[in-house]
């Protein structure tokens, strides 16, 4: 079908037929209130039932919006892409006929824009707004996990040929976005820290070209959100729903997992919740297996705060002046946070199961930005079987023997090399209670010269018991360790030996408070892991 073109319109033009738009739609609505949005690249409406997303008729360099073809092309790939992650959100493409001053949606003539049209959700429930107000919960977090997960496994995948995912191809937007700032933040502290910045790429960049390529070549490179900030994540009918991913840039999409993951990680940060960014990416890999991504992580995470204080500074400078461009000046400074983290440390748990490893551990990951590595985990994925699968192996056979449980603390080791190598901490999760396990460990962190910590869990029996007994019944965790397991296991501990107890943290929880989950006090631990390493490259918390 041909369809009639208007003339082009220039960004003024359009700028007048979104505000006409808007007073059509407040009429249509007996004069009820028509927000209308801004950002740097969007016009959008938001009505009572349904927002119509403009693309606004400019080229910024990183895109081009100027033509109706490619407005309409772009919106088209908007409904596409979206519907990946938010197919209840986004219904269609509608084309805007008229004048710019007497416009209407769709009607006869020539065609002057067209707008994605979406279901309307509240604006107080996008997860920017909802931390901003101090309300984002650990189970909004827990929530995305699933369905961040699923979206990663079943994107396409980029060809392992081709350019888009290569160590290149990945540079390439993190000097664009340092040039580009040098331009929007010409003040002197700014340049400084850009310098920095700078620096330390050049050196991150040297170390990582080899895992890119391996990134690559393993396909983690895929057709990603692109933009996953909090502005782009709402609570719909009860959900967080991911919406506004890239369609303008292949290369802005086409991305490893871990830069969509890094940007929603990096952006909780930014909110000054930290302790939700180090849940989500602990969560995150649990679920996906994906540790390997770890040592790409960090770099990717400095890119993303770029990538926001470049569009704070591109919105300030088309509102005011690019002097006064101050938001962008958090995203340097957590930037330059990130490239400045201490050295990692490996820390193991010691304890029965019911003793609290997991559960206390929690607390620790969310406040040290560790990354924990649960056996009951790992084990079954060795085996084929989701977190939650009953195996009905029966005690020291299956994939609970003996050759498979060495196996198991194996694969803990080689999952926190790489996670290690990305100069974040390691909880390995297990018991523990074998004095080889114990050494398997140490001479990992030995052989990367980086502190070793056994964290060590007790509780008495009827304690062990009750708690084992209980999550049983429940049947929500990996663990399978039913009251038999206990007995073997406090039959079969070896203890920890006077060589090892140089390393070890004794954990405690702390008097419960009302509904909240259990804690430990982890200060003097934390006090210690970001001290000097000692010689002998074991921790002296006593």
């Amino acid at each position: 079908m041909v369809i009639s073109v208007a003339r082009e319109l220039g960004l003024p033009e359009q700028a007048r037929m979104v505000a006409a738009l808007r007073q059509a739609l407040q009429a249509q609505q007996g004069g009820a209130g028509v927000l209308q949005i801004e950002t740097h690249i969007s016009f959008v409406l938001v009505a009572s039932d349904f927002a119509y997303k403009f693309k606004k008729a400019l080229n910024p360099g990183f895109l081009d919006y100027t033509t109706l073809a490619r407005r309409r092309h772009f919106c088209e790939e908007e409904l596409r892409l979206n519907r990946r992650l938010a197919p209840a959100l986004y219904l269609d493409v509608v084309p805007v006929t008229g004048t710019p001053d007497a416009p209407r949606f769709g009607g006869a003539g020539a065609v002057l824009d067209c707008a994605v049209r979406m279901r309307v959700f509240a604006q107080e429930a996008l997860w920017d707004r909802i931390a901003a107000r101090a309300a984002l919960q650990a189970s909004d977090v827990d929530a995305l996990v699933e369905p961040l997960c699923t979206f990663h496994r079943d994107a396409a995948v980029a060809d392992a040929k081709g350019a888009l995912g290569t160590a290149a191809q990945v540079r390439a937007p993190m000097l664009d976005n340092l040039v580009a700032l040098e331009a929007l933040l010409p003040g002197a502290p700014d340049r400084a820290r850009l310098d920095r910045l700078r620096r330390w790429e050049a050196v991150a960049f040297a170390a990582l070209q080899g895992a890119f390529a391996e990134r690559l070549r393993a396909g983690r490179v895929r057709e990603c959100h692109g933009d996953l900030h909090l502005g782009n994540v709402a609570q719909v009918d009860g959900q967080p729903t991911v919406f506004d991913c890239i369609e303008f840039n292949d290369d802005f999409r086409w991305i490893d997992v871990m830069s969509d993951l890094a940007f929603i990680a990096m952006d909780l940060q930014a909110h000054g919740r930290a302790d939700l960014a180090h849940r989500l990416v602990n969560a995150y890999l649990e679920r996906s297996g994906d540790h390997a991504g770890m040592r790409v992580l960090r770099y990717y995470t400095v890119h993303r705060a770029l990538v926001r204080a470049k569009v704070a500074a591109l919105r300030a400078a088309q509102e005011t002046t690019a002097a006064e461009a101050g938001p962008a000046h958090p995203y340097l400074d957590l930037a330059l946070s990130i490239t400045q983290a201490p050295a990692p440390a490996l820390l193991i748990t010691h304890g029965p199961s019911g003793s609290g490893k997991t559960t206390l551990t929690q607390g620790l990951l969310e406040t040290l930005g560790a990354i924990r590595i649960r056996a009951d985990v790992e084990r079954k994925r060795l085996f084929g079987l989701d977190p939650l699968a009953r195996s009905g192996a029966a005690l020291h056979a299956g994939l609970y023997s003996r050759s498979a449980t060495a196996a198991t603390y194996e694969r803990l080791c080689e999952l926190a090399r790489p996670v290690l190598d990305g100069g974040c901490s390691v909880v390995l999760d297990a018991t523990f209670l074998r004095r080889a396990q114990r050494d398997g460990a140490r001479q990992l962190a030995a052989a990367l010269g980086l502190r070793f910590v056994i964290l060590d869990f007790e509780a008495d029996e009827q304690t062990l018991r009750e708690r084992v007994g209980r999550r049983g019944a429940r049947g929500d965790d990996a663990s399978e360790a039913d009251l038999a397991v206990l007995d073997a296991q406090l039959c079969e501990a070896e203890p920890l030996a006077p060589d090892e107890r140089a390393a070890v943290f004794r954990c405690r929880p702390l008097a419960a408070v009302a509904d909240d989950p259990p804690r430990a006090d982890w200060s003097a631990l934390l006090r210690t892991i970001v001290g000097p390493i000692p010689q002998s490259g074991t921790a002296q918390v006593g």
